[in-house]
């Protein structure tokens, strides 16, 4: 092993450069270990070599049969490739961008009868997604809250729906099929208590509410809470109280992210090592496009032409995030939030969109 780790530490200190660019180290058989990046290339893959025999970078390097590495033009860029790399190789000693599984989401279906229900990732399944959010357990019990406020179905998706106005030759009188929907706790279409209409009323509440635009749940709750404390019901009514708190908690998590995603449009320039300046177009935290920075007037015209194009594209403003959405607008977050000084190299999207003469001046 000595003799293999000398020869990869003699090609790098060999080749190297301290220029900003993702590395990446292979196994014996040529399967990606692990992907990083660094602004001094050189410097960083020779820490490797002197790392303590009890260091992750130890064991990485032990491990290591082949070093590869690529320039980039600046450090952002670097972040922004060591990202997609991770993401789309699934590097066995990466850990940081492959934590998917955490993640859960929120599914409102898109059903003739939608529901609420909670999903370990957005899978392609029709309907809209929000999150991802941390906990599976607490979110279930939040989503049931929900449910339950607005009187929603949780029933399977092959359970027959018959809402009030579908036309049915001979009516039949019908029962619900669950206990909700005994106890009142839900609209119970399966058994025409309510129209199409009606039941479409609360899901769009459903919807504003995990948009961050309504607080009819929370404010039903409350009104329970209410009640149960003047009928001196004060254990049903702490009960109620955590579950506000819950709610609460979800909607104020879905107001942040929906202000931190309308920050995150804008055109950003960085200077490039050895004048390889880039534009990156960003549109609600995500990397849109890449340009070479213009320098002519007409590579203006045809930056701002693009990024126009970008920033018009109809698209939902207010849904939630796919896990590897969330965690790019995330890394952008981070970026800007240890490099505050970067922002000045940005010029927002409202900027590009507004008519000429319109003063866009941030308050």
């Amino acid at each position: 092993m000595a003799s293999r780790v000398e020869s990869l530490l003699a090609h790098v200190r060999e080749h190297a450069e301290n220029r900003p660019g993702v590395y990446r180290m292979f196994g014996p058989s040529g399967e990606l270990l692990y992907v990083g990046k660094s602004v001094r290339v050189r410097t960083r893959l020779l820490s490797y070599f002197r790392a303590d025999e009890r260091e992750k970078a130890a064991e990485i390097i032990s491990h290591a049969h082949k070093v590869e590495w690529e320039y980039t033009a600046s450090e952002f860029a670097a972040l922004l490739h060591e990202f997609r790399l991770i993401k789309a190789q699934r590097p066995l000693y990466n850990v940081e961008h492959k934590r998917d599984r955490g993640h859960c989401f929120i599914h409102l279906t898109r059903e003739a009868v939608p529901r609420l229900r909670v999903v370990a990732r957005a899978n392609g399944e029709s309907g809209d997604y929000f999150g991802p959010f941390h906990g599976r357990d607490s979110l279930t019990e939040v989503v049931r809250a929900v449910s339950d406020l607005l009187e929603l179905r949780d029933c399977p998706a092959d359970t027959p729906m018959r809402l009030a106005d579908q036309f049915q030759l001979f009516p039949v009188e019908q029962e619900p099929l669950c206990m909700r929907g005994q106890l009142s706790r839900c609209l119970a279409p399966c058994a025409g208590r309510c129209t199409h209409a009606e039941y479409h009323a609360r899901v769009v509440q459903a919807r504003a509410f995990l948009e961050g635009t309504s607080d009819t749940p929370l404010t039903l709750l409350r009104e329970r809470m209410a009640l149960a404390a003047r009928r001196l019901q004060f254990e049903y009514a702490a009960e109620l109280r955590d579950r506000a708190e819950r709610l609460e908690l979800m909607r104020g998590w879905i107001v942040e992210l929906g202000r931190t995603l309308k920050q995150l449009s804008f055109v950003y320039t960085v200077p490039g090592h050895g004048g390889e300046d880039r534009t990156y177009v960003v549109r609600r935290g995500s990397v849109r496009d890449e340009l070479p920075a213009p320098g002519s007037s007409e590579e203006h015209a045809a930056l701002e032409a693009r990024a126009r194009e970008i920033f018009e594209r109809p698209e939902p403003e207010t849904l939630g995030l796919r896990a590897h959405e969330a965690q790019e607008v995330m890394l952008i977050a981070r970026w800007f939030r240890l490099h505050p000084e970067e922002l000045e190299r940005t010029r927002p999207a409202k900027q590009l969109l507004a008519p000429p003469g319109t003063s866009t001046s941030t308050p």
